[in-house]
């Protein structure tokens, strides 16, 4: 029995792959061709409409990497094919299955109407159903000559990612350029042979119903004519209706069926081709929509609806039309699907504050969850943040890739920092690209662990990464698949009607606490470090630009707030944050063209900044003195470079400026026996070799190091599979220290500062110098580094061994901290061997704490050892660079400024602090300033993230404030400007309906706020300006 199965299954397979398959188009004639090879950047409809062509024929090849070559085809219908479906097929010389990553192609006709895309898994376009004959075809094709940087599968380096090395051969053959019959009986019988077969194959050979498929199956082949596939094809199909008619079992799992594209906005391609690609999908999905009333296709990301209208308005009329209908729902409410871990909590909110009014602005809708299937892990601030955008639901399938750990619910109400929970799904079907194979059906019941409490789970269908989004044949397959005995039941639906039911199912004990950990693609969190240097500056630029811009415009006459162009460099920064762009995981010229728009983002930036500060100097108090601006949320007593270069001390408010007025140190800078600086507060040795030899804390009278600190590692990097994305665990057992140093040299020796500098040269051709800097009145020991890095396949790492005994770390992430074990008692703690946070890592004792700063890094690794002595030591390990070579072989290459501290005797406040004055540097400006901050806020653990006009122009100040601490934290928030009233809102500004009690103005109506926040809440205040007296 068992050889008779095998040889019916393996019958059914070849019969419809050598015979069905390919008599679905059962009659073609060739369109003629002609092409123009666009020179240099795509171009308008218009200019190539009327550019001149030339004669071209299948078997040409065509297109430069990159390049873009339009073609004009022109047939007639015959007129024997009257009362046909018509269609025409076009093969640019795909190689391979997969639509995102090769040549594709948008269509239009003569007027320059998009139609719709070709790619290899959608090469037809409709011409007439039924068709009269003698129908003239006329159309012009937009051809992308786009490389296929997977075709060794990241086995190896390639130049093809950018195109200033990736030549100009040709890299395609066209095949083929036809009018076609589409015989719908074959058609049909081809996706009917499909369904069962893959139905009966994930059926165990004792069901009954394989061996009743199988026999179906075969019957119908035997009605087959091989020889006249499309006169016997509805018989054939007569013999297996019977088999697809039988329903579904009554307790059969449903799956909640949405059409998807995922459209990476930049990784493999540029930007530029994201917005071409758009355009592609999104004419094929308006044009299925057309065709099958029961579609649904959600899609996220805002940024990418944008590039559509304003290039392609046919294509967004569309889009709006099929919104109104039901079939197109916008969904997630971010600007783009940003990476999880590394943008900060203010940069998230921003992308949610975007994304939301960008669809209630355009379509009317307000979406309802959050849609971020593909980030690699996800920060415990997210359901907070959520639920404040006025999210119900969050979905991801990304933790299905985790390599050691598996989650223990597929639906789940996840817990953020603070406490807030948001009903969480993980589609078990385990992917975003969803066509309906017996194997994905199956796998998806299979897998689903919340059986027995939930009945149904999401499968987002379609073509996705590089776009392509669902097909015809994906949804022939659902309708198959709607009701079939055997199967889960394929409901096609809105996301929203599925998160409605399931979230009724799942009993909210059913909890996920804290972060969603990717185990897996660890890297992200330090490839490509210009570009992650480029968004955390951004991010506080952004900030410094708000605050002084708001304060300008409450205090400076004639000054106008920026709006516009705030609005427009948020959106910029927002963009770059994408999965694969801030992650360090994109060709080279993307991460070319974001470090170039970083640097024009930071010059827009500084000239607003720069606008703000001046107007605050004009005729204000102690105009022509030079003043100090401090835009971090702490007051500063800090040690800085004046204008003439010198170092000053000097104090500033928090959010506020105050004349340069330097004060003496209670106790200056040494520096005795060569290179022992010593600033009353902490004494730092530095070794012959460079190393920090010893940092003795003075004011707790105890040794901070247990071994040499700012040990620079070398470590061998080349991971299994995912170059740019990856760090395996073997990288750490091949290692060189680096305790060579050229130089070490005492460059400043007091009474504010004192500094040595180490010099080192390396591996192949690399250069390492160093900074080390100890500052009057501070514990901080600052470590200045620049590199010049040539390595490969190398991850360099900074080490600082302490000498406490931590049981966890605490790493700030987005609106707090989260802490992690330091042991690896189990298998999740094992997994988390690389880890990201923010701007300080903080590790600690009873009495007793140490936190290492950054100004740019993410990735770090705390471990913990026993020493010969007894002792405990911890070590955190900072990344600083690596060298990947694949997807962009010169990554990290070249030049690198960036500053990391140690900070002894922290506490977590203590790191809080300085993480934000490492971050946000005292900006000196030659004039006044201002009187007072805007805004202060008194109360341990009260910080302020932002302080900004509201977007809706009424020139309300918004305040967005947290708990930092991780503990409760009230008191007294209070405005240089007259308060008219105060309101709390969402991120969006809008007003809470039910105004909470912790938030209320004084009784008497003055300038004062009192705030209570839980743990690690997070607050807005809409501020309302009064006449001043």
């Amino acid at each position: 029995m068992h050889d008779e199965l095998r040889r019916i299954e393996q019958r059914i397979a070849r019969v419809h792959d050598q015979r069905v398959k390919p008599s679905v188009h059962s009659a073609r004639v060739p369109l003629a061709l002609q092409s123009w090879q666009a020179p240099g950047e795509p171009v308008p409809f218009a200019e190539a409409r009327a550019a001149a062509y030339k004669p071209f024929g299948v078997g040409t090849p065509w297109g430069p990497p990159w390049g873009t070559t339009w073609f004009t085809a022109h047939g007639t219908v015959p007129a024997e094919w009257a009362g046909r479906r018509v269609e025409a097929v076009f093969d640019l010389g795909f190689v391979n299955e997969w639509p995102g990553n090769q040549a594709e192609a948008l269509v239009h006709l003569p007027d320059g109407r998009p139609l719709k895309a070709v790619n290899p898994q959608n090469q037809y376009v409709p011409v007439a159903r039924p068709a009269q004959g003698g129908e003239e075809v006329e159309y012009l094709i937009e051809a992308a000559s786009n490389p296929d940087i997977l075709a060794d599968r990241f086995a190896h380096p390639t130049a093809l990612g950018d195109p200033r090395t990736a030549g100009d051969q040709p890299l395609y053959t066209f095949r083929s350029a036809d009018l076609a019959i589409l015989d719908e009986d074959v058609f049909h019988l081809s996706l009917d042979l499909q369904v069962l077969r893959e139905l009966m194959l994930e059926l165990s050979e004792h069901e009954p119903r394989r061996h009743e498929i199988a026999h179906t199956l075969e019957a119908a082949l035997d009605t087959l004519d091989l020889d006249d596939v499309s006169g016997t094809a509805a018989a054939a199909r007569a013999v297996l209706a019977p088999a697809l008619a039988k329903p579904a079992h009554a307790g059969a799992h449903t799956l909640s069926a949405v059409g998807h594209a995922h459209i990476d906005s930049a990784w493999l391609w540029p930007i530029r081709e994201t917005k071409r690609k758009t355009s592609r999908t999104f004419s094929n999905v308006t044009a299925l929509a057309e065709e099958y009333d029961e579609f649904v296709f959600a899609c996220s990301q805002a940024q990418q609806y944008e590039w559509v209208k304003d290039n392609y308005p046919h294509v967004w009329d569309r889009i709006k039309e099929a919104v109104v209908k039901g079939q197109w729902a916008p969904v997630g409410g971010m600007w783009v699907e940003s990476d999880g871990n590394l943008p900060g909590g203010e940069a998230i909110a921003r992308q949610l504050v975007h994304g939301k009014r960008f669809f209630i602005e355009h379509f009317g809708v307000e979406t309802r969850g959050v849609w971020l299937p593909d980030s690699f892990g996800y920060n415990a601030a997210y359901p907070q943040l959520a639920r404040l955008a006025g999210n119900e639901w969050f979905l991801t399938q990304k933790l299905s890739w985790n390599q050691t750990n598996k989650l223990p619910h597929h639906s789940f109400w996840w817990e953020g920092i603070d406490g807030t929970r948001i009903f969480t799904h993980f589609p078990p079907v385990d992917t975003y690209n969803v066509e309906f194979s017996g194997r994905e059906m199956a796998h998806a019941v299979r897998n689903y662990q919340d059986k027995g409490r939930g009945t149904r789970s999401l499968a987002p269908f379609g073509h996705g990464d590089g776009g392509g989004g669902p097909t015809r044949e994906m949804l022939e397959r659902a309708r198959r698949l709607a009701d079939l005995e055997g199967s889960a039941k394929v409901r096609v639906e809105h996301p929203d009607a599925f998160f409605a039911q399931a979230s009724k199912e799942i009993p909210e004990e059913q909890v996920w606490s804290g972060e969603l950990y990717l185990e897996l693609h660890r890297a992200t969190y330090t490839s490509q470090a210009r570009t992650k240097q480029g968004n955390r500056r951004s991010e506080h630029r952004m900030r410094e630009a708000e605050l002084w811009a708001t304060t300008a415009a409450l205090r400076a006459p004639g000054y106008a707030y920026p709006y516009e162009k705030l609005d427009r460099l948020w959106k910029t920064v927002l963009l770059h944050q994408f999965h694969d762009i801030l992650p360090g995981s994109s060709i080279a010229w993307v991460h070319r063209e974001a470090e170039a728009e970083y640097a024009r983002v930071a010059g827009e930036l500084e000239a607003i900044t720069a606008e703000a500060v001046a107007a605050l100097g004009e005729g204000a108090l102690g105009e022509g003195v030079p003043h100090v601006f401090n835009t971090s949320p702490y007051a500063r007593t800090e040690v800085i470079r004046t204008p003439a270069g010198e170092p000053a001390r000097t104090h500033v408010p928090a959010g506020g400026s105050a004349p340069l007025a330097p004060a003496a140190p209670d106790h200056p800078v040494t520096v005795t026996e060569g290179r022992t600086l010593d600033n009353g507060l902490v004494r730092v040795v530095i070794g012959p070799d460079g190393t920090l030899a010893s940092v003795y804390d003075l004011t707790a009278e105890r040794e901070v190091l247990a071994g040499p600190g700012n040990l620079l590692r070398l470590h061998s990097d080349l991971p299994n599979y995912w170059d740019a994305w990856d760090i395996d665990k073997h990288y750490k057992n091949h290692y060189r220290d680096l305790l060579d140093a050229e130089s070490v040299t005492v460059t400043e020796e007091g009474p504010l500062r004192a500094a040595v500098r180490v010099e080192r040269a390396f591996g192949k051709g690399s250069r390492i110098t160093q900074t080390v800097t100890l500052r009057a009145g501070s514990k901080r020991v600052d470590v200045e580094t620049e590199i010049d890095w040539h390595e490969t396949e190398k991850i360099l790492k900074a080490a600082f061994p302490v000498d406490v005994r931590a049981d966890h770390s605490s790493a700030e992430i987005q609106f707090g901290h989260v802490k992690r074990p330091t042991h690896t008692n189990t298998s999740w703690e094992a997994a988390r061997f690389e880890v990201y946070g923010h701007r300080w890592v903080h590790i600690g004792e009873p009495g007793y704490g140490v936190a290492v700063l950054n100004d740019s890094t993410y990735g770090h690794d705390v471990s913990r050892t026993t020493r010969d002595d007894g002792g405990t030591t911890t070590t955190v390990r900072l990344s600083l660079v690596r060298a990947p070579r694949v997807p962009d072989p010169e990554a990290d290459q070249g030049a690198h400024r960036f500053t990391y501290s140690l900070l002894p005797g922290a506490s977590i406040a203590d790191a809080v602090a300085e993480g934000y004055a490492l971050n946000l540097p005292l900006r000196v400006a030659d004039s006044g300033g201002a009187p007072d901050p805007v805004v202060s806020v008194d109360g341990d653990g009260l910080t302020v993230e932002a302080v900004k006009l509201a977007d809706d122009s009424s020139g309300d100040v918004v305040v967005r404030l947290y708990e930092s601490l991780g503990g409760r934290a009230a008191g007294t928030l209070r405005t240089g400007f007259p308060l008219a009233g105060v309101q709390v809102t969402d991120l969006l500004e809008r007003p809470l309906t039910e105004q909470p009690d912790q938030v209320r103005q004084s009784a008497d109506g003055g300038d004062a706020v009192r705030v209570a926040l839980r743990p690690f809440q997070i607050v807005t205040l809409r501020l309302a300006v009064g006449e001043r007296g």
